[in-house]
């Protein structure tokens, strides 16, 4: 009796333990990233992690903005060469975006580039107010078209993924929509692969690390939120086989392009011990998880991680456990995965060259015409960094410390490699030539007069004098911002 009493108490505490171990895991992995890769054509699931865990998309959304808008290519309603113009809501929408001003006119060609490449949050509100209407009426119509496809755990109240509690979807949802994309727009496809664009003097790479590095990597598309961390819709082609990765919550952009390509080259190296493995049926058939979105704001953009939430992340992925994606909740059995090749490698490396698509505003041009086109847009540009310059100079107390600032600025471009005086305006020319010693004396003179004239504090530039003496465009400064 006694020692069936003890055997019954050591089994109660090893309960207790388990069930102690449970409660303190399962935060961990309501926080844990969402991962998933499946077959493209059939929809099997080959590896799945917290794949039905509702997720804030991010920039992703653009994925279904695309795909609406395509869709209304297709069906007639409007065309690739239709006119949307800026409107003043989208103007103001948050960067990462073009900036174009209020009234400018654009092609549904060109604002599906600038927002699937360069992740445009103006662009997506242009298409979705041309599309739809209003942001309101395009939601309504991707929120249609989502549970038409059975993307049952998502919402969508904006186009572009900007942050809304109640926009949400999951990786097994993204899934189903990357095969949509696939499967409905074969003919458009090539939006989502696109390598870099031109617009003006501007390029912008694509921010989906794996296109020009991955072998075979042929899209979708990237997303970040601080709510959501960094997030990657991918797919990848390899005799004749296609697969699609999606990865959400990594650390940073490097990071879920890394992960991503594990997971594809887990898929295709493992095709072979596939029976090896249970099956996990397709992904339309992955059972929701009832949960709210974990929110990783205090991970990604607080204490020493504070920084813009963009994109343009140039971070290196953390080196930890389980960076290879083989914890939590992944299906592969143990030891019977073959040797693969380092994906950080590939990532790492520089992308293979390609020419970037020219983009512009106004109508659909070819030829000479579009080479004109490409040249105004570059005048706008650097028409608009000039008057920037003269709008700070103006406003600048002390115009012989702009001098000296841009003089500073001068030098530090020709280190870069701007070598060419007769390259550089006549003024600065001038500027850059030496004076005689007699010239020095006097104005070293006349420096000294100067400063017994003005108080100390108006003589030494402020730091925003400092700042405003930065070779980028007013264009450059607002892309480089918080979000995309």
């Amino acid at each position: 009796m006694h020692l069936s009493r003890l055997l019954f108490r050591n089994s109660s505490l090893r309960w207790i333990a388990l069930i102690a171990t449970l409660v303190v895991a399962l935060p961990r992995l309501a926080h844990a990233e969402a991962l998933l890769v499946i077959e493209a054509d059939s929809g099997k699931v080959l590896e799945a992690q917290n794949a039905t865990y509702p997720w804030y998309p991010a920039s992703v959304t653009k994925l279904m903005t695309a795909y609406v808008t395509l869709k209304a290519v297709k069906e007639g309603r409007i065309t690739l060469d239709t006119l949307f113009t800026v409107s003043p809501i989208a103007a103001s929408q948050s960067p990462s975006k073009m900036g174009l001003r209020p009234g400018t006119q654009v092609t549904v060609d060109n604002a599906l580039k600038m927002m699937l490449v360069k992740s445009a949050n103006d662009m997506a509100v242009v298409l979705a107010e041309g599309v739809g209407g209003s942001v309101d009426g395009f939601s309504a119509l991707m929120n249609e078209n989502a549970q038409r496809l059975g993307m049952t755990q998502t919402n969508y109240v904006n186009p572009n993924g900007l942050p809304d509690d109640r926009q949400i979807t999951s990786a097994r949802d993204l899934a189903i929509l990357a095969r949509a994309i696939i499967r409905d727009l074969p003919e458009y496809e090539y939006f989502v692969h696109i390598p870099s664009i031109r617009f003006g003097h501007r390029i912008t790479q694509n921010f989906n690390k794996l296109i020009g590095r991955y072998p075979g990597a042929d899209g979708f598309k990237t997303g970040f939120i601080c709510a959501s961390g960094y997030n990657l819709v991918a797919s990848a082609t390899r005799d004749r086989k296609r697969l699609i990765a999606v990865v959400l919550g990594a650390s940073s952009g490097q990071a879920r392009a890394v992960k991503a390509a594990q997971l594809l080259e887990r898929g295709f190296s493992n095709s072979t011990l596939s029976w090896l493995r249970p099956s996990l049926g397709t992904v339309e058939n992955l059972v929701p998880v009832e949960a709210s979105p974990p929110n990783l704001r205090d991970e990604m953009c607080s204490g020493k991680r504070h920084k813009p939430a963009s994109d343009e992340d140039e971070d290196t992925i953390a080196s930890n456990g389980s960076s290879n994606g083989e914890g939590g909740l992944t299906f592969f059995a143990a030891g019977m995965q073959p040797p693969m090749p380092k994906p950080s490698e590939l990532i790492a490396a520089a992308a293979a060259p390609s020419e970037p698509i020219p983009v512009y505003t106004g109508p659909t041009r070819t030829g000479a015409a579009l080479i004109a086109a490409v040249a105004a847009d570059s005048e706008k540009q650097t028409s608009r960094h000039r008057v920037k310059k003269t709008q700070v100079a103006a406003k600048r107390p002390d115009g012989g410390a702009e001098s000296k600032a841009d003089a500073k600025s001068d030098r530090k471009s020709d280190k870069k490699g701007e070598t060419n005086p007769a390259a550089r305006p006549a003024a600065i020319r001038r500027a850059s030539v030496k004076p005689s010693a007699g010239a020095r004396a006097s104005e070293k003179s006349a420096v000294s007069t100067e400063k017994s004239a003005k108080p100390k504090a108006v003589a030494k530039p402020s730091s925003r004098a400092k700042s405003t003496s930065s070779d980028a465009s007013p264009l450059d400064q607002k892309t480089a911002a918080p979000h995309s």
